[in-house]
């Protein structure tokens, strides 16, 4: 069997204000064709479909057409979990449907059978088994005791994806014996490796660290486990069966420049083989950085190579400039270019030095150095910022995991 792997795709993020329906369509219209041209059995996609809990109704329309044409092709199942961005209500709502198209959806961790998943050739027999395990939320795994420590809630939280994971693992073998012959054991997962190499815009799934797993998290029986959440493409612990497909576009400008990739696994004889798979780019991403004379050059560069980059300009000189951003934009004038974003350290220390905080721009700032400028608004003393940061820490976690579009 050939599996392809891919995830966290955040259909219908944005860019400084931006919509990237085009690169999500072009994105999507070109995996249909490579799910052909590898000739895959199996789509695997462990979480984060959307980029909110409330996909507008073209990000929706994008998602539904694409499991129309791919339920066209070759690919035989389709199994998709959420990540930590999707509603799991939202994407379980519809399973029944798209059942129909063999399209596997496991949003919610409820009952933890259901996430063991049965697929079928053409002959009715049992041709995989996959562990589809969705985004795990502290009450689906862990228990809370007043006067826990942050250690004892992190024990908890990887005890409990472990424990997850093993039962799934353990029940996987055992339907194995039972279908006496030998058929390939994989497991999806949407969560945070330890040591990972993160990319942008992925939210903490817990405070700080908590919750990180290493590979040992995950038995030997897993042939393989497709893993969603970081952005760029690795594996966990050295290991080539343990693996992040990474996103297939890059989410900010952090991701600029970087390789993207699908996975492709080959199962046959008890063998494992895995090949990555290039993605396109479909938008270019430049950041540039420099004086004003340099940033103009490299503008000018741009143009001349033809290029058609949204440009996220970084002012680095020291003198506050009120002509920057008139120049910047200026420069970019019948060009193909498109200026995203004009940053001045300069300009921003002066206001710093000179004005209150929220003269910021409130997109550059997390929810984090939000709370933080708050702080100092309020001339906290340092030494107590620690404890109310991860206090605030530990409310957003809540809040953002909790799925408002149950009810």
């Amino acid at each position: 069997m050939r599996f392809v792997h891919t995830a966290d795709w955040h259909i219908g993020r944005m860019l400084y204000g931006k919509k990237r329906y085009a690169e999500f369509s072009q994105f999507l219209a070109w995996l249909v064709e490579k799910l052909e041209l590898v000739k895959a059995d199996v789509l695997l996609v462990p979480g984060d479909v959307f980029d909110t809990r409330t996909p507008s109704n073209y990000a929706q329309q994008l998602y539904y057409e694409f499991l129309i044409k791919v339920s066209q092709s070759c690919v035989q199942h389709v199994v998709i979990t959420s990540g930590n961005h999707d509603s799991p209500s939202f994407l379980d709502a519809p399973k029944s449907v798209l059942r129909a198209l063999n399209v596997h959806i496991v949003g919610l961790a409820g009952d933890i059978e259901n996430e063991l998943i049965e697929l079928k050739n053409d002959d009715g027999e049992v041709a995989a088994l996959i562990a589809a395990v969705p985004y795990l939320r502290d009450k689906d795994i862990r228990t809370v005791e007043a006067g826990e420590s942050l250690a004892d809630k992190d024990s908890k939280i990887v005890a409990g994806i472990r424990n997850h994971y093993q039962q799934l693992a353990d029940m996987a073998m055992k339907r194995r014996q039972e279908l006496a012959r030998d058929v390939p054991i994989i497991a999806m997962g949407h969560l945070f490796a330890s040591e990972g190499k993160v990319g942008d815009g992925v939210r903490d799934l817990y405070v700080g660290n908590l919750g990180s797993i290493t590979a040992d998290t995950f038995d030997p029986c897993f042939d393989y486990v497709a893993l969603g959440h970081l952005h760029i493409s690795q594996k966990v612990g050295g290991e080539d069966r343990i693996r992040y497909s990474g996103s297939p576009i890059p989410m900010g400008y952090g991701e600029a420049g970087q390789t993207k990739e699908l996975i492709v696994i080959d199962y046959a004889d008890e063998a494992i083989a895995i090949t990555a798979e290039e993605i396109p780019c479909f938008q270019e991403l430049v950041r540039i950085k420099g004086d004003l004379d340099e940033l103009l050059e490299q503008i000018q560069t741009l143009h001349a190579t033809g290029s058609r980059a949204w440009v996220e300009v970084n002012y680095t000189g020291t003198e506050v400039r009120s002509d920057l951003r008139n120049r910047i934009y200026k420069a970019a004038e019948d060009t193909n270019l498109e200026i995203m974003q004009v940053k001045s350290k300069a300009s921003y220390m002066t206001l710093r030095n000179h004005q209150p905080a929220t003269m910021e721009l409130l997109e550059e700032l997390t929810e984090i150095d939000v709370f933080e400028r708050c702080l100092d608004a309020y001339e906290v003393p340092e030494e107590e910022q620690g404890e109310l940061i991860s206090t605030y820490k530990e409310v957003l976690a809540d809040y953002h995991q909790a799925d408002h579009q149950a009810e």
